[in-house]
C-alpha cells in the first residue's frame, strides 16, 4: 500500500507529524516498534513513556512529600511524621502514562493515521522496510518519508548498566524501594531532576558532573544560585569529577573516582548513568540509501529538515539542536505542513528549554556570555522572587527572573528564571519574544496582582532602571 506519508517513529516528533499530515488531507501511517506487556503498539516514545512525563508525575509526587515533611508547619498546619507508599507513587506514574499513550492512539483513529507496529528501516527513497517482533517483513511505500526515531540515553564503558545496581533514566524511573545511598553521573537536566526525585524520597544523594561549572549553558550569576539551593536540598555536587570505572560490592556498586587529579572510591545502593542522550539512528537507513549520517549518528537536515533526499525529511533527537520533545513537534508539523505545500518555519533562536527541579529552571534565548561572544551591546534587568508578594505569600520565593535587552532597539534577546513556576512565566516571555517585543513593551503590560508573573514585569521595568518595587 502507498501513502502520501510515511513516518517512522511514534515519539512527539513522529506522532505529531502524522497527526498533522492527515488533518491537512494526505494519507499517512506511521510506524512504531515499541510494545507494552500485551504486545500492542507503544506510542508516544520516551517522553510519554519513560521520559518527560513519568518523571514529571514522580517530581511532583515526591515534591509533595517533602512539602508536608518540612514546610506545612510554616503555614501552621500539623502534621505528625508523614510516610509514602513509593509502589502507589509508581502505580500512579503508570497509570498516567497509560492515559496518555492510549490517548495518542485514539487521536490516530480520529485523524484517519494508520499506526504499523514494527522496525521501520528506510531503504529506499519511497519504500520503508517494516519487521515486527516476530521477524516478519513488509514494505510500506511513501511519496514522503518522515525519519522521527527519537534518542536513546548514553552508556558509559567506565560505568556499563546492569539493569539492578547501575541503570539509566529509564531504569530510574523504577525503583521498588528507595535507595539508601543514590549516585547520579551528570548533572543535566535528567540528572537533576532524578536526584530531586530520589532525595527528597529520604535518599542521600551524590552527583558527579565532569564540567567545573553547574549548567554552563546558563549565565554564571544563575548558575552559582542554582549550585548553592540545590545543595541546600542535600543534593551533593561534585563538579570537575570523572568516573573512572565501577565494580560490584556486597553493598551494591563502587564508583572509582578521579577530583582534582585524586583517586578515590565511593559506595552505593544504586547508580544512575544520566549523561546525554544520542540519536537512534542505528539499522535506521538502508545501504542503498543516499543519506550520510554525521560523526556523532545525526541525520543531516537543512533549516527546513529535509535530507539530502527531496523527498524525505528527519526531525526531534535525530537532527541538530537540542533534544527535545516540543522542538520535535513543532518540527514534525513544519514538515507535514511544507510537504502540504504550506510555508511554515521554525524559529529556532526562540527554543524554550526548562528543568523541572524545584525552584524550577527555564530560559529562552541569548544568555549574557551569548552576547558578550557576538559583542552585542545589551542592557539588563532582573528581579527577585523574595520581592514578589504572591511568592512570599506561597512561602516559595527563591530565585529570581533576568531579562536582556537589546541596548539600542530594547528588543529583548533572553530570558532567564529560576524560581517558583519558572516554567509558566517564561512562557510569557517566549510569546512576546516571538513578536520583537521590547522590554519596554513588557512593562506596559498590566500584569494580574498578586502573581508570580510579576517579577516577570518587573525585571522588563528594571532593564531601563524604572522598577517599582526594588531599587534600580
Amino acid at each position: 500500500m502507498e501513502y502520501d506519508v510515511v513516518v517512522i517513529g511514534g515519539g512527539p516528533g513522529g506522532y505529531v507529524a502524522a497527526i498533522k499530515a492527515s488533518q491537512l488531507g494526505l494519507k499517512t501511517a506511521c510506524i512504531e516498534f515499541d510494545e507494552d506487556k500485551s504486545g500492542k503498539v507503544k506510542l508516544g516514545g520516551t517522553c510519554l513513556n519513560v521520559g518527560c512525563i513519568p518523571s514529571k508525575s514522580l517530581l511532583d509526587s515526591s515534591y509533595k512529600f517533602k512539602q508536608i515533611s518540612e514546610s506545612f508547619d510554616d503555614h501552621g498546619i500539623k502534621v505528625s511524621k508523614p510516610s509514602y507508599d513509593l509502589s502507589k507513587m509508581m502505580q500512579r506514574k503508570d497509570e498516567i502514562v497509560q492515559k496518555l499513550t492510549g490517548g495518542v492512539g485514539h487521536l490516530f483513529k480520529h485523524n484517519k493515521v494508520e499506526s504499523i507496529h514494527g522496525k521501520g528501516k528506510l531503504v529506499s527513497a519511497n519504500e520503508v522496510e517494516v519487521t515486527n517482533s516476530k521477524g516478519k517483513k513488509q514494505t510500506v511505500k511513501g511519496k514522503n518519508i518522515i525519519l522521527a526515531a527519537g534518542s536513546r540515553p548514553i552508556n558509559i564503558p567506565s560505568v556499563p548498566w546492569n539493569g539492578s545496581t547501575v541503570v539509566g533514566s529509564s531504569g530510574a524511573l523504577e525503583f521498588n524501594e528507595t535507595p539508601k545511598k543514590l549516585a547520579i553521573i551528570g548533572a543535566g537536566v535528567i540528572g537533576l531532576e532524578l536526584g530531586s526525585v530520589w532525595s527528597r524520597l529520604g535518599s542521600v544523594v551524590d552527583i558527579y558532573e565532569a564540567e567545573k561549572t553547574l549548567l554552563p549553558m546558563l549565565d554564571d550569576d544563575v548558575s552559582r544560585l542554582i549550585e548553592r539551593e540545590f545543595r541546600k536540598q542535600n543534593l551533593n555536587i561534585q563538579l570537575g569529577t570523572y568516573v573512572k570505572g565501577s565494580k560490584k560490592s556486597r553493598k551494591g556498586i563502587s564508583l572509582d573516582l578521579e577530583i582534582d587529579g585524586k583517586t578515590t572510591s565511593a559506595q552505593y545502593d544504586k547508580v544512575i548513568v544520566a549523561v546525554g542522550r544520542r540519536p537512534f539512528t542505528e539499522n535506521l537507513l538502508g545501504k542503498e540509501v543516499q543519506i550520510s549520517l554525521d560523526e556523532k549518528g545525526f541525520v543531516p537536515v537543512d533549516e527546513y529538515c529535509r535530507t539530502s533526499l527531496d523527498n524525505v525529511y528527519a526531525v526531534g533527537d535525530i537532527v541538530r539542536g537540542p533534544m527535545l520533545a516540543h522542538k520535535a513537534m513543532e518540527e514534525g508539523i513544519m514538515v507535514a505542513e511544507r510537504i502540504a505545500g504550506k510555508k511554515m518555519e521554525v524559529n529556532y533562536d526562540l527554543v524554550p528549554s526548562v528543568i523541572y527541579t524545584h525552584p524550577e529552571i527555564a530560559w529562552v534565548g541569548k544568555t549574557e556570555k551569548d552576547l558578550k561572544q557576538s559583542n552585542i551591546d545589551y542592557k539588563k534587568g532582573s528581579f527577585p522572587f523574595s520581592a514578589s508578594g504572591r511568592a512570599l505569600a506561597a512561602g516559595d520565593s527563591v530565585g529570581f527572573v533576568k531579562m536582556l535587552a537589546d541596548k539600542e532597539t530594547d528588543e529583548v534577546l533572553g530570558v532567564q528564571i529560576f524560581g517558583n513556576s519558572a516554567s509558566e512565566i517564561l512562557q510569557q516571555g517566549l510569546i512576546g519574544m516571538e513578536f520583537s517585543a521590547s522590554s519596554e513593551d513588557f512593562g506596559l503590560t498590566m500584569f494580574s496582582h498578586p502573581t508570580v508573573s510579576e517579577a516577570l514585569h518587573e525585571a522588563a521595568l528594571a532593564v531601563n532602571k524604572q522598577a517599582i518595587h526594588i531599587g534600580n
